[in-house]
């Protein structure tokens, strides 16, 4: 196993947070089942406690257990076109899993799974999902390259992945928890609903 994604699982693994390239912009995050560095993870980014947070999954499968279910349509006309890639897609969560705090309070959870090995890897290693917004302080501009990351940022991880975002652009978010489906922010995919 590569040395860089031995590292990030041991330190997620044991109650990390890392910050990583992805294929749109650099996240920073951590597992979905830990309770207090999710806490520490808001808290550095001055996120609001209400705003849920972005899901990286590895596939279609992990996903899956996050979701309560999953449409066949979201599944063939979303899914099998756009991941990995672009594409939050928000549907019911599978409240039995997935932490309040992640959800912002709200019974929907947004998931992507990016087009990026090195995140995808990390991710499978782990073996649950890790939560991904991007690395920068609520409110403050996306980073896409590792030297558009803020300084006091990179101080209060326990790691920082370099690599390249080729996209350089945010995630398209499509909210498909009812119908008709609705695109809450255009990004780096164009979608025709």
């Amino acid at each position: 196993m590569n040395k860089k994604i031995e590292k990030a699982v041991e330190v997620l693994n044991k109650g990390g947070i890392i910050i990583f390239p992805t294929d749109t912009a650099f996240g920073i995050g951590c597992r979905i089942d830990k309770k207090e560095t999710i806490e520490r993870l808001f808290s550095i980014r001055n996120r609001p406690l209400s705003l849920p947070a972005p899901v990286l999954v590895s596939g279609k499968e992990m996903a899956k257990k996050y979701w309560l279910h999953l449409p066949k349509e979201v599944e063939k006309k979303l899914i099998e076109k756009c991941w990995p890639g672009a594409l939050t897609i928000i549907l019911p969560a599978n409240l039995s899993v997935v932490p309040s705090l992640v959800r912002g309070g709200q019974e929907n959870l947004g998931i992507r799974m990016p087009d990026n090995e090195l995140i995808l890897d990390i991710i499978r290693k782990t073996g649950v999902p890790i939560l991904g917004p991007s690395a920068n302080l609520h409110d403050e501009q996306t980073p896409y390259s590792i030297k558009d990351l803020d300084k006091n940022l990179i101080q209060k991880v326990e790691l920082v992945l370099d690599g390249i975002c080729a996209l350089k652009n945010a995630s398209t978010v499509i909210d498909c928890s009812k119908k008709p489906w609705k695109i809450l922010r255009h990004g780096a995919i164009n979608i025709n609903i």
